[in-house]
């Protein structure tokens, strides 16, 4: 990282809500449920899914924990109300899993049995490599427990990547493939693009060639073209797969996607969170920030 960036991660904190939701607005659908609804609506309208994300993570205490699953039984609630094709993703640690495990297990297992008792599925998120283990320890124990409407999120930029996908195949596990955003040590996870790229490909092919259901969750185009290859070669039908990609995140590729007759799926995140969330992922991988601050500059030019 260099000397700037550092700089301008630091002082990321004092920046204004203002000045942080000019940035990021694109990315969020707003701070309300019906914002995220009215975003979903949308895309269903164009035959794009949506998965919908309730922004909130790293709680310190049950109130906020038990806020954060009511707001997921709402989100479950409305899908189904509206019938869209949408599913609620979730993160472990919004459910207090620093707090109490036992306790945020339950929170998360009453999540899932509204959704399958709505007919709905919950996908829960893998965030930073701390929480791995026990993301993954309480997917097998959702499934073990007959929960099918549950999947999994696996990194392809961790070196213990394809051990994970290996010890899961027995569950036939729903699993969306993503390359991974938080900064891990080199121990720990791949460092160049190329690598990332190559265990991603590796890990895509297993998926693919063990039938599992898989969400290509990618927005790097070398990877978009070796999975469209990928797909045609396997023959792989389009109810075994989708391809994902975030909101505001290259619509023009999305929609080349979907002409193509791909099923492709938007992630729709919103919450009165989203300034603690933003400030979050860009400490976690401030390498983007330069990226922005370009951003800001053209947005103040063309005005």
């Amino acid at each position: 990282m260099g000397v700037v960036t550092q700089l301008l991660a630091r002082a990321l904190p004092l920046l204004p809500r203002g000045f942080v939701w000019r940035v990021g607005q694109r990315y969020i659908a707003g701070t309300q449920l019906e914002d995220a609804l009215a975003c979903a609506r949308s895309f269903a309208a164009q035959g794009i899914r949506s998965t919908i994300d309730v922004l909130g993570e790293f709680v310190t205490d049950w109130e906020h924990a038990i806020a954060y699953a009511r707001m997921g039984h709402e989100v479950l609630a409305a899908i189904q109300r509206e019938r869209l094709p949408a599913y609620l993703s979730l993160k472990l640690t919004a459910l207090g899993i620093d707090l109490d495990t036992e306790r945020a297990y339950e929170l998360l297992r009453g999540l899932v049995e509204d959704a399958r008792q709505r007919e709905l599925f919950v996908r829960i998120d893998m965030e930073n490599s701390p929480y791995t283990d026990i993301t993954l320890q309480l997917y097998r124990r959702l499934r073990q427990e007959g929960y099918d409407n549950v999947g999994i999120v696996l990194q392809a930029y961790l070196r213990r990547t394809e051990r994970d996908l290996e010890e899961l195949l027995p569950l036939r596990p729903a699993v969306r493939l993503c390359k991974g955003i938080y900064i891990e040590p080199p121990k720990l996870a791949f460092q160049s693009r190329e690598e990332i790229r190559r265990n991603y490909r590796r890990l895509l092919e297993m998926l693919l060639r063990h039938e599992l259901p898989t969400a290509i969750a990618t927005h790097d185009e070398e990877l978009l073209t070796f999975a469209e290859e990928l797909l045609a070669r396997y023959q792989v039908p389009p109810e075994r797969y989708e391809f994902q990609m975030l909101l505001g995140v290259r619509p023009q590729r999305r929609q080349q996607l979907l002409q193509r007759g791909h099923p492709v799926r938007v992630y729709i995140p919103f919450g009165e969170h989203w300034y603690g969330y933003s400030l979050r992922r860009l400490r976690e991988n401030p390498n983007i920030i330069a990226h922005i601050v370009r951003a800001l500059v053209r947005m103040d030019w063309q005005r």
